[in-house]
């Protein structure tokens, strides 16, 4: 899921990749809306947001909104200074790393959520968050060469009507049937990737009602057990070839 790039992937891992990612990353954009109010991954809603203070000179939430959309992009372009360098060093783990460096930054954040003053919650716990998922939207978007997406659902959504008109056409003639087997592979990634979002974001709120920040610690511990097994797969891999390129 997390070492295979671009063309080597195939539709059973990129499912794969969009299910788990998909599922925690809407666990956690609903539980953060459901504690504090905001959203870490809706950049769309927070450049509205922010386009809407700032018209109306609420300059203080403006610069709140200004600083969510700042910490997904910083995310992002940490996550991917993170994988350049390593395939520059040729780290074929690099993408689990990446997720590995999320999984101990999220770990933190539920500390931080579980034990802050109640005045440092928003602050800390959503531009965190959003930096966050600009970290593992940026490592899905170049691992999978943008076919995936897992921190919201917009993209997706899009990509989904797109591919129903096309199997609509394909159904009425209009277009060949030779594409109508990559046209079904679209559509089940787009839908799998939002039940995930849908089916994460329900259990988020859930278990966030039952048990607090509680639930992002066991996110963080999620995402560790992914890039592990990543991690792993990908030195008995680097192994195997080793030995064949020695014999």
């Amino acid at each position: 899921m997390l070492v295979r790039q671009g063309s080597h992937r195939n539709e059973k891992i990129d499912r794969g990749l969009a299910a788990s990612l998909a599922g925690i990353a809407g666990a956690l954009n609903a539980s953060a809306f459901y504690s504090v109010g905001f959203f870490s991954a809706n950049m769309t809603g927070n450049v509205s947001t922010l386009s809407d203070h700032l018209a109306l000179g609420q300059w203080l939430s403006a610069l709140f909104y200004g600083g969510i959309v700042v910490a997904f992009v910083l995310g992002a372009a940490a996550s991917t200074l993170i994988v350049n360098e390593g395939r520059r060093r040729n780290v074929h783990a690099i993408y689990a790393y990446s997720i590995l460096t999320e999984a101990v930054l999220l770990a933190l954040l539920g500390c931080a959520d579980l034990w802050l003053l109640a005045n440092w919650r928003v602050p800390v716990l959503v531009p965190g968050l959003a930096f966050l998922m600009g970290v593992q939207n940026a490592v899905v978007t170049r691992i999978s060469d943008a076919r995936v997406r897992t921190t919201h659902v917009s993209g997706m959504a899009t990509d989904l009507g797109i591919e129903l008109a096309i199997a609509f056409d394909i159904l009425c003639g209009r277009e060949p049937k030779a594409e109508a087997r990559h046209n079904l592979t679209k559509l089940r990634l787009h839908l799998c990737t939002i039940a995930a979002f849908l089916i994460g974001g329900i259990l988020g709120v859930v278990i966030y009602h039952a048990v607090g920040g509680y639930l992002l610690i066991m996110a963080a511990v999620l995402l560790t057990v992914i890039a592990l097994d990543a991690i792993r797969r990908a030195k008995r891999t680097s192994s195997a070839l080793s030995t064949v390129s020695s014999s």
